[in-house]
């Protein structure tokens, strides 16, 4: 846990984003929705090659947001592990395998004006 200064949702945001990039998550799009749902301040999109990758990235992910001190957080779909949704309250991340996640289009139903693709050199 962290005992320094309050974490703030930028803080979890970037938390997201490097572990996705350390982890080898493909395609990784970051959707900002502060102010445009009240759902979340950010949708993190990305892909695993495999439904073995997609759920070690989730349960990666999932430890590291709760060593981070922002609490546990709500994964759902991880026995399947064709779309993985890790909801961490203020940064919600869809994880998905690739055919699942061109299935659904997420990014296009969601797109908003901003929509930006996240540092990420695996396109």
């Amino acid at each position: 846990m962290m005992a320094s200064a309050k974490m703030t949702v930028a803080d979890l945001h970037e938390i997201v984003l490097k572990q996705l990039d350390d982890d080898q998550a493909q395609d990784v799009v970051s959707i900002p929705l502060e102010g445009k749902s009240s759902i979340a301040d950010h949708m993190v999109i990305a892909s695993g090659r495999s439904t073995r990758q997609v759920a070690a990235i989730a349960q990666k992910l999932a430890e590291k947001v709760k060593q981070a001190g922002f609490g546990p957080v709500r994964v759902e779909g991880l026995p399947q592990a064709d779309w993985v949704l890790i909801d961490a309250g203020d940064v919600v991340v869809h994880l998905f395998r690739p055919e699942v996640r061109s299935f659904y289009n997420l990014e296009r139903m969601w797109s908003f004006e901003g929509a930006e693709k996240a540092a990420s050199g695996n396109a």
